[in-house]
């Protein structure tokens, strides 16, 4: 059942109105007063589809209504109606037209393919859909989209501004910038001339004449253009403390957006031991740094909209004018190839540093935000805008203690600190829930990173012993890893190596156990201290010494593989199931796997 079909059983069982089922790509359509007037109107709709990401007009289905009432139904022939669309758009549209059988009679479903080109209908200013609705175009929104319909670069094309014309204020900031590389070869370019440092970020084209990205980084092209929008409040809804406008050069707005975020963030010192000690800000530098960047390499120029950023101190929103490039979305955005409309403008802001490597930085803000127990970076975005916001605060101390200890490669992970901010709250995790949040295509590819995780060099994490055989297992921290996080974690664990290491040493002094004095060692009902002796008998340190069955006579002693004394021979398996506290009420491990 395709998306239509479906749409059209829920409209018809009464679960949904035609109007509610309405999306980006989906819209509905009656008969209207006349045969004229309705395929005017419907060419309108699909120039606006085009104009989007394509979609379906469904006709003979009323949009106000749902149940049965609202098949109507449809005079309207598919082929004469593919015919007059094609006849009334500019360019000339093509669509697929269909007669398809629906619950309550039959309607005319039209395709309309995600054009290369800006369509209109009947002379009037086209449109294009932007959630629900078809909203009409500027002439610089008409451009943004041509360009990216076509793959044209703005950035790369010449701005007819002589290399000559650079500010020097501009050209100082980037040779600043450059002498703040670890890369030796930046750090001498940071010495060479204004065009030959223009050259090496790949802006200068023939007769000297600079790209559209080097007039809006190094030049005064844009002084009179508002390109950064900044403010600040000490809360989301209280007064401006803050509130500048910054033109270009682009440099000097970005080093100073960087300067203002800066002045404002709080930190928190936090000890890693042997004399060192972090300081941590509210918001992660380097999480801001990306997400002020990425809003401006990525963001499309046609309009030269500002690219907002409201600044709170537990807050950081980036609003930029201009969708995701195709084969970006929300769902996505964190393990999709690096793809940007501005490549020229990409590379400049990568060889000063100011960006990551391709296909790095939202990578960055993520295990930026995780490794100090914030949460990810929350996207939103439409056709003509993308907003990120970063939700900071207090950071975890425990947390940010522990992650100093991990390699550099696993702390800078994005993966690794997803699942450990996981892991702070839930007690064991699973390829299925993690691949949405890490936001892999595969369940496979979300399991090879709890594997590499479980695996000997890194042992973060380890399965559970009910699971450890299944494709999936669950994963859980290891109870190294829980002991140095301390405080980071929400719950508390035993391991049965905790467990037996208690038993072990109330029978070297008793000579046997029951049940009962189980469940008062271990603080356990009835159903824990079960499983407890049952895991002993199985893996022989204890056996059976009554003839009873069951109750309070049942005996245990020492078994074949009971250590001599306590030591690490008796130490159980780490991959053996947890036992929790019978006051938190937990699950035993497997009983809702």
């Amino acid at each position: 059942m395709d998306r239509v079909d479906l749409a059209l059983a829920r409209i018809a069982d009464g679960s949904y109105s035609a109007g509610a089922s309405e999306s980006l790509g989906l819209e509905f359509k009656t008969d209207g007063r006349s045969v004229k007037d309705d395929l005017a109107n419907i060419a309108e709709a699909a120039a606006c589809l085009a104009n989007a990401a394509g979609g379906i007009l469904v006709v003979g289905v009323d949009d106000k209504v749902s149940g049965g009432e609202a098949f109507v139904g449809t005079t309207l022939d598919p082929e004469k109606t593919r015919l007059r669309l094609y006849e009334i758009t500019q360019p000339p549209l093509l669509v697929e037209a269909e007669m398809r059988a629906a619950p309550h009679g039959a309607v005319l479903v039209l395709t309309v393919a995600n054009s290369t080109q800006v369509h209109s209908a009947n002379g009037k200013i086209p449109t294009e859909r932007v959630a629900d609705r078809c909203l009409p175009m500027t002439t610089e929104r008409i451009a943004a989209v041509t360009a990216q319909k076509t793959g044209r670069d703005w950035s790369v094309q010449s701005s007819a501004v002589s290399a000559s014309e650079v500010d020097a204020v501009a050209m100082q900031v980037a040779r600043e910038m450059l002498v703040r590389s670890n890369d030796l070869g930046k750090r001498r370019l940071a010495e060479s001339s204004d065009i030959d440092l223009l050259r090496a970020v790949g802006v200068v084209l023939e007769g000297e004449t600079l790209t559209n990205a080097g007039a809006l980084l190094f030049t005064r092209a844009y002084e009179r253009t508002v390109l950064i929008s900044y403010t600040h409040r000490r809360t989301p809804a209280g007064q401006l403390t803050a509130n500048e406008q910054l033109t270009g050069p682009l440099v000097v707005a970005l080093q100073r957006v960087f300067d203002l975020v800066d002045a404002r963030l709080e930190t928190t010192p936090v000890s890693i031991g042997k004399g060192q000690q972090l300081h941590i800000a509210d918001l992660p530098e380097p999480a801001v740094r990306e997400a002020v960047v990425n809003g401006l390499m990525h963001r499309e120029y046609f309009s030269m909209e500002r690219t907002a950023v409201e600044h709170t101190v537990t807050q950081l929103r980036v609003s930029s004018p201009g969708g995701f490039v195709p084969g970006v979305n929300v769902g996505n955005v964190l393990t999709t190839s690096s793809r940007t409309r501005n490549t020229n403008l990409a590379g400049a802001m990568r060889m000063l540093g100011l960006a990551e490597t391709a296909g790095s930085g939202v990578d960055r803000m993520y295990a930026e935000m995780a490794r100090v127990g914030h949460e990810p970076p929350r996207y939103t975005a439409d056709a003509t805008r993308v907003e990120v916001t970063l939700l900071g605060g207090a950071p975890n101390t425990a947390l940010a203690r522990y992650v100093a200890t991990l390699p550099p490669e696993e702390a800078a992970d994005a993966d690794t600190m997803m699942i450990l901010l996981t892991l702070l709250t839930r007690k064991t995790v699973g390829a299925e829930e993690l691949t949405p949040l890490l936001q892999k295509p595969a369940i496979d590819e979300a399991q090879s990173v709890l594997a590499r995780l479980s695996g000997d060099e890194i042992r973060l994490l380890e399965p559970t012993r009910e699971t450890a055989r299944r494709a999936f297992p669950k994963y859980r921290l290891r109870e190294d890893a829980l002991e140095a996080l301390g405080p980071a974690v929400a719950y508390r664990r035993r391991t049965t190596d905790q467990l037996d290491r208690k038993i072990i040493e109330l029978v070297h002094e008793t000579g046997t156990i029951n049940a009962r004095m189980v469940r008062i060692l271990l603080d356990l009902d009835t159903i824990g201290a079960s499983r407890v002796l049952a895991d002993l008998v199985d893996r022989k340190i204890l056996i059976k010494t009554s003839e009873a069955t069951r109750g309070p006579s049942v005996t245990y002693g020492r078994g074949p593989d009971f250590p001599s004394k306590t030591s690490n021979r008796g130490r159980a398996d780490k991959t053996a199931p947890e036992i929790p506290y019978a006051q938190d009420q937990l699950p035993l491990d497997g009983l809702d796997d």
